[in-house]
């Protein structure tokens, strides 16, 4: 079994900043730098919004087909 090392947060920065302006340019690689970050919801604020949405009586009529024909009857 290996033992892998990682390098310090600050020297992993600077080594990366390095080669994205080396191979991209400054005007690339500030501008991918400046990429807005996707936010992304939290799975259950997802499900909850989700939920939130859903019609009751559509919901339980597309899962249980055979339970809302009987309740029509």
């Amino acid at each position: 079994m290996s033992i892998t090392r990682l390098m310090p947060d600050k020297d992993l920065i600077e080594k990366v900043t390095e080669l994205l302006f080396k191979e991209l340019g400054y005007t690339d690689a500030v501008r991918f730098l400046s990429l807005p970050k996707e936010q992304r919801l939290e799975s259950v604020k997802r499900h909850r919004n989700w939920q939130e949405s859903l019609d009751k009586e559509t919901f339980y009529n597309d899962v249980f087909p055979s339970s809302s024909s009987s309740t029509k009857q």
